[in-house]
């Protein structure tokens, strides 16, 4: 038997798990693991490693892998935080990983709004901190978003 969703009376669950990656540093096929947008759920066994895979997918790459380092991750927390409060979510939880942020948030709207908004936040932070250009991709082309 499914265990029951729990939900705000609004409808909406009661937190998202949001999970983005930065662009280029897991790549399909890599040892460490990986998955793709039709192998992407919790508990799914991840890609087999193919160096092949992996390989092609780095050719189509437009630019080099995006990591995450100190000062950086202090602007990704501080620009999550900073749409939680303008978009009144409540942000319960985050991570900022070098290679990808994690967040438990929860918000009277669709998981696909938050994770958009925090990569638009965070992307205009980045680039008012000086880090680099508006054009620098940052982020895969979507995530995880899991209901809690």
């Amino acid at each position: 038997m499914k265990a029951p969703r729990y939900s705000h009376p609004s409808g909406f669950p009661l937190a998202y798990h949001i999970v983005f990656t930065c662009y280029g540093t897991r790549l399909q096929g890599n040892p460490k693991g990986s998955v793709s947008k039709y192998n992407n759920n919790p508990g799914t066994p991840l890609l087999r490693i193919d160096p092949v895979r992996q390989h092609k997918h780095g050719k189509r790459m437009t630019q080099l892998p995006y990591e995450l380092d100190e000062s950086r991750r202090r602007v990704v927390l501080e620009a999550i935080k900073e749409v939680c409060q303008y978009r009144e979510w409540h942000l319960i939880a985050a991570h900022i990983r070098s290679n990808h942020v994690h967040a438990i948030v929860s918000a009277n709207c669709r998981p696909e709004k938050v994770m958009g908004d925090f990569k638009a936040y965070v992307s205009r932070a980045l680039t008012r901190a000086g880090f680099e250009s508006s054009s620098r991709r940052r982020w895969t082309v979507h995530g995880s978003t899991g209901y809690i």
